[in-house]
């Protein structure tokens, strides 16, 4: 699995038609969180944090679209239950 490393990779999201706004919103937190990280993967998220930037009010829809974003290969999630070491979010290139 390949970081994200050009804008082509981050441009060709706004391209696709499969995508929706909510998607874009939550893509565009990853990359703020990535970029917070040094631009390494994987990230660290919370739900309840990325929720809260992303400005989803429901966790149906934050599932739902953590759900096509791996369906469409932009990421790969690890979750895991435990709030302490949270959930690894890989950012891939396609």
């Amino acid at each position: 699995m390949e970081p994200v490393q050009n804008e082509k990779v981050r441009l060709e999201i706004w391209l696709d038609s499969r995508v929706n706004v909510w998607h874009l919103g939550l893509y565009m937190v990853f990359l703020y969180l990535w970029n917070q990280n040094n631009r390494q993967n994987p990230i660290t998220i919370s739900r309840r944090r990325v929720m809260k930037l992303a400005r989803f009010k429901s966790t149906a829809t934050y599932h739902k679209c953590i759900k096509e974003l791996i369906a469409f290969g932009y990421i790969d999630y690890d979750p895991t239950y435990n709030y302490y070491r949270g959930t690894k979010v890989f950012l891939k290139r396609r």
